[in-house]
Order: C-alpha cells, then sequence, then structure tokens
C-alpha cells in the first residue's frame, strides 16, 4: 500500500526531530522548527526552518538528510540566520 505524500512528509519530520534533536530542546528557543504545509493537498511541503548563527552548515546537513530519504529540497533564505529548507515528496 503506497503513502500518502503527507504521511510520508509527516514520516520524514519525525526522522528529522530524532535526527537533529539535540537543535530542538524543549522549553528553549529551538534552532530548527519544523512545520508541514498543508493547504494544497495534492504537493504537501515540509518547512525545516533553522534560525541560528551558522545556518548554513546545518542547512547543508538537514539538505542532505533529506535527499538521502528520498525528498526533494529547495532553500529560501531570509538572511545569513534565518533560511528554510522546503521538501516535497511524491
Amino acid at each position: 500500500m503506497t503513502k500518502e505524500p503527507i504521511e510520508v512528509l509527516d514520516d520524514l519530520a519525525d526522522q528529522v526531530a530524532d535526527e537533529f534533536e539535540a537543535y530542538r530542546q524543549p522549553d528553549e528557543f529551538n534552532d530548527v522548527s519544523l512545520v508541514i504545509e498543508n493547504s494544497d493537498e495534492e504537493r504537501p511541503t515540509l518547512i525545516v526552518h533553522v534560525d541560528r548563527e551558522d545556518a548554513e552548515f546545518l542547512v547543508d546537513r538537514i539538505e542532505e538528510f533529506l535527499r538521502e530519504h528520498g525528498a526533494r529540497t529547495e532553500r529560501e533564505r531570509h538572511s545569513a540566520t534565518d533560511v528554510r529548507v522546503l521538501a516535497t515528496v511524491d
């Protein structure tokens, strides 16, 4: 049985949260935040928001992780410390 893209992204978000949990401490500002944008049900997007001084280094690692797990990625750079990775799957 094939999973829907939203289910795949939900699983992928859990994997990202586990892999990069050191950047997602409870009761603190998270350097890495995860959101699934589902306004387009046929093309949901996992948004990984990185907000820290060395954002590029961490974004490179996150992008590589997402691609290794079958996602297509795109970056949105809002500043040197504010970068988002947009991930989609088929």
